[in-house]
């Protein structure tokens, strides 16, 4: 992973975490989200061993979204997508530390993710189908460690099976990015006392790529 420089890398894994925490806020809330990132996201999952950190996400279009919810949630302002985005960030993050200590769990859920990369490379890659998969994963694994994440939003919509688990899905896109962030070097002390610099760089390379608002 040496294309780009530590901090372009670290920005870019932590970017991974934020985008994966405003879809599943948006998702609670509104019952949708936006495909092409959540596609993006759940490759990720499917990224074993990657030679950059741009190619994670399948391209560097896939982490536009996290990228400026990145910059925007650093910004600390009163907008409250901002806020929730930064709440599941720092929660997902908090999930991912509990969850590397559990190397039993890690292997189950790499074991499965590799079944389901089989299927979704020869069968079907629909989110739908991928995150009933993946959700069942994070049921069997994640759920069971006993830091558990809040997730707020419409009952009627996380009462709905499918936005449950895509939901679920995204909350382990999360935790693959927090640790690719924390193999990086990342670190919450980290990101809070270089806040202004990641916010910066984030905006930078969300710029190089275009916006886009969701």
């Amino acid at each position: 992973m040496t294309q780009r420089v530590i901090g372009e890398q670290r920005t870019l894994a932590l970017a991974g975490v934020a985008q994966a925490a405003r879809i599943v806020d948006v998702a609670a809330k509104t019952g949708s989200w936006p495909t092409p990132f959540a596609e993006a996201s759940i490759h990720s999952l499917f990224c074993f061993e990657p030679d950059a950190v741009d190619n994670v996400f399948g391209t560097p279009q896939g982490i536009r979204l996290g990228l400026e919810q990145l910059a925007a949630c650093l910004h600390l302002s009163q907008d409250q997508s901002a806020a929730d985005t930064l709440r599941y960030t720092l929660a997902i993050l908090q999930l991912e530390k509990r969850f590397a200590r559990r190397e039993d769990l890690q292997a189950i859920v790499h074991s499965r993710l590799k079944h389901t990369a089989y299927k979704a490379e020869n069968f079907s890659n629909d989110i739908k189908s991928l995150s009933a998969n993946i959700s069942a994963i994070y049921q069997d694994t994640l759920s069971a460690l006993p830091y558990r994440i809040k997730v707020t939003g419409s009952a009627q919509h996380l009462n709905n099976p499918q936005v449950a688990d895509v939901v679920r899905t995204l909350l382990l896109c999360g935790v693959r990015a927090a640790f690719l962030w924390r193999q990086l070097g990342g670190s919450r002390l980290n990101m809070m006392l270089t806040r202004g610099a990641i916010r910066e760089t984030a905006a930078r390379l969300a710029r190089e790529l275009g916006t886009v608002s969701h």
